[in-house]
């Protein structure tokens, strides 16, 4: 993964693939500067399995924008939640298929440069039920997908003017 800040601007650009289904992906970007920043992220999906929601959370120092002026959508999901302590967002009602790309948009509010958060997606399990596999993708987006291991990444971040 690589990313750009564009520090007149205050947008964080991110990118990159995922090619694992058994970990969550931590990030973690040294910006150069805390404060409001919109973040682009856009992922392949390397794994073998299809996306049908993708969470992130953030550490204690940050949290998610959530206020009328702001974006917070993804082409490839028709829905997001965000909880109220606005830590946890979550993009679901699509997918990303093995070889396609998700692309994902918010803004984050932090109070230091070196903002961390964890990825994670969810795919259903091939012997579920349609049903099954709806109550288990509501129960996640309410109450948050379990941390699973997770492989930390630190991502190199250019800033231009």
């Amino acid at each position: 993964m690589t990313g750009v800040a564009d520090l007149g601007r205050r947008v964080l650009m991110i990118t990159g693939a995922i090619d694992t289904t058994d970990h969550d992906v931590a990030v973690n970007v040294t910006l150069p500067e805390p404060g409001r920043w919109q973040v682009i992220k856009a992922e392949t999906n390397l794994t073998d399995r299809t996306w049908v929601a993708m969470q992130a959370v953030l550490d204690e120092d940050s949290t998610f924008v959530d206020d009328p002026g702001t974006a917070v959508m993804s082409p490839q999901f028709s829905k997001s939640f965000m909880t109220p302590d606005q830590r946890r967002l979550t993009f679901y009602d699509g997918e990303v298929r093995p070889g396609e790309s998700v692309l994902k948009m918010y803004s984050m509010e932090t109070s230091g440069r070196k903002p961390g958060y964890f990825y994670s997606r969810y795919s259903p399990i091939a012997t579920d039920s349609a049903e099954q596999s709806q109550a288990t993708l509501d129960q996640l987006v309410s109450d948050g997908m379990q941390q699973r291991p997770v492989i930390e990444l630190i991502v190199p971040i250019t800033v231009v003017d």
